[in-house]
């Protein structure tokens, strides 16, 4: 009985971090942001992507959010407003198997469609330099990875995890659930790549994410870098303090246009 828990586990593993809306709203029905335009980017593996792009207007930096196991492109594009005001260009990129596309997410198709969103906008004129990666949850392994590959103007972390393995572990003692993780999102491994300005912000009360696991990321990134511990915030309602911490954060590192 444990051997076959154990298998059942291991074979519906991705249902289990990935919860994706299979419904496709328009962007015009969907009351967002008006300075949101929609975008197609096809990946090199054949799947028709969609995001939400607002450029930039009065500040050089554009943002790209990656975000949580659960949310869409809907959900998402609320988190852009206080960018957008400012001035800043903000990407909302949904993944592949999420808001109706095609495909299914696993670790190695986000990070295609990532890879795939920042091409688009470099061929936008939008430098890497100037681009400002902002992971939510889930998305922060992501942005992660993106910042490993790229040499991007920074990195914005949310709630971010160490990895799936260690997540897992805690959530399914009961399980070698480290050693079965097929998707692993290794941020406390990958950390130490990146040399780009770092913010690490976690909700004191989160109860997905431990926030020991932000401190600890902090510990282990290079400089320059910041942390915040926002008291009282869980998982899912900090953006609203998040918002002024990274704009302040933001204006350090871009100016112009």
């Amino acid at each position: 009985m444990y051997l076959l828990a154990m298998a059942v586990f291991f074979f519906t593993q991705r249902s289990l971090l990935y919860f994706p809306s299979h419904t496709y709203t328009a962007l015009a029905d969907a009351h967002a942001n008006g300075a949101f335009q929609e975008i197609s980017v096809r990946t090199p593996d054949g799947i028709d992507l969609k995001a939400w792009y607002a450029p930039a207007t009065s500040k050089a930096c554009t943002i790209i959010f990656f975000h949580g196991n659960a949310d869409n492109l809907i959900t998402a594009a609320q988190v852009g407003d206080p960018y957008i005001a400012a001035g800043y260009g903000f990407m909302v990129a949904e993944y592949r198997g999420y808001s109706g596309l095609h495909g299914k997410p696993t670790e190695a198709g986000l990070y295609t469609d990532a890879r795939s969103y920042l091409r688009d906008l470099n061929a936008r004129g939008v430098d890497s330099k100037h681009i400002v990666l902002f992971g939510h949850s889930l998305g922060t392994g992501v942005a992660v990875q993106m910042a490993s590959e790229f040499h991007v103007g920074g990195v914005m972390l949310l709630a971010p995890y160490l990895s799936i393995p260690k997540m897992a572990r805690a959530d399914f003692p009961f399980f070698p659930s480290g050693y079965l993780a097929l998707d692993r999102f290794d941020n406390e491994k990958k950390i130490k790549s990146i040399h780009a300005p770092l913010l690490i912000v976690n909700g004191s009360a989160d109860q997905v994410i431990p926030p020991s696991h932000g401190r600890d990321l902090y510990s282990l990134a290079n400089e320059p870098k910041e942390f915040h511990s926002l008291p009282g915030r869980g998982h899912n309602d900090a953006f609203d303090e998040f918002a002024p911490i990274s704009l302040d954060w933001m204006n350090k590192l871009c100016t112009g246009k």
